[in-house]
């Protein structure tokens, strides 16, 4: 009884997303004014709902991270967008890695292609540092980040590690999307 209540919870959780998406893409983002005005409607909270929009990213990856660092880079400038962006990526991976510790095998394969697990772990188990792979990965514009999350929680990776990788590792990449799509402006 107890696994059908979570399996019906992510998969209410998974459909909100959906519609937050939805009502996201339902507007037109024909310019940068457009985004701005858009993100402005949410008010002195508008930095708070990229945070959390950047986190779910992560958690039920639909989307690539970087348009999310572009969304608050245009609307908020570069600093600010950066804040929020790498604050909101940073707790989704770590949301991630403690999914994946807690539910296993399972919310990996609901999340993503089992070819693309069978590739990944057949390259890490060769890997003699995935701690280093970790954090090089990190590091890397347009890596599977989100992936890497979810299998270092399968891996039992140690959790302050994990963390501390994500914490030195998610920066530079983000500070780099939003220096480059601030110059939009």
């Amino acid at each position: 009884m107890c696994k059908k209540i979570k399996i019906w919870a992510i998969i209410g959780f998974i459909a909100i997303i959906f519609l937050v998406l939805k009502m996201v893409f339902d507007q037109k983002f024909d310019s940068v004014e457009s985004l701005q005005n858009y993100m402005k409607g949410f008010g002195i909270a508008a930095p708070l709902v990229l945070t959390l929009f950047q986190a779910l990213q992560v958690v039920v990856p639909v989307l690539p991270g970087y348009l999310g660092c572009a969304a608050g880079a245009v609307a908020f400038g570069s600093m600010t967008g950066f804040w929020c962006n790498y604050l909101g990526i940073s707790a989704g991976s770590i949301v991630a890695y403690f999914l994946a510790r807690r539910y296993g095998m399972d919310i990996v394969l609901a999340m993503f292609p089992k070819k693309q697990y069978e590739t990944w772990s057949s390259r890490i188990e060769k890997s003699r540092s995935y701690g280093w792979f970790l954090f090089i990965a990190t590091l890397l514009p347009l890596f599977p980040d989100d992936f890497l999350c979810y299998f270092s929680g399968l891996i039992k990776m140690n959790s302050k590690k994990f963390i501390w990788i994500i914490i030195l590792g998610k920066p530079w990449c983000i500070l780099a999307y939003s220096v480059a799509f601030g110059l939009i402006k």
